[in-house]
């Protein structure tokens, strides 16, 4: 009769795979989270008025909600018919270990848009 199951080193291997991708969500989990915050200002933000106003109002958002990566000044804001299209984009560096990084781009952009 054979035995099924998990050998000790297959379960030592599966214990470190899961710790890593662990602590990767561990830090990737906050980008993602400040991500949705500049989208819900920049969509706030995007009826405020001239470019000055949006500009600001993002500002007072990001004070709110704790939004460092960018700021009002990063903002790129148009006009598309009657409405104010305000767009955005970034780079988030997560270290890893030693020289590896992982490089995320988050982009987005106002309802309207």
């Amino acid at each position: 009769m054979s035995q099924r199951g998990i050998s000790l080193l297959g379960l030592l291997l599966l214990g470190v795979l899961l710790a890593l991708i662990g602590i990767v969500g561990a830090r990737v989990v906050p980008t993602a989270t400040e991500y949705m915050a500049i989208q819900k200002a920049v969509d706030k933000a995007a009826g405020a008025g001239g470019v000055a106003a949006v500009r600001a109002a993002f500002d007072r958002s990001a004070s709110v909600d704790y939004i460092s990566s960018i700021a009002g000044r990063d903002l790129e804001i148009s006009g598309q018919g009657d409405q104010m299209v305000v767009s955005f984009a970034y780079d988030k560096e997560i270290p890893l270990f030693g020289p590896a990084y992982l490089v995320i781009k988050y982009r987005g952009s106002s309802k309207g848009g």
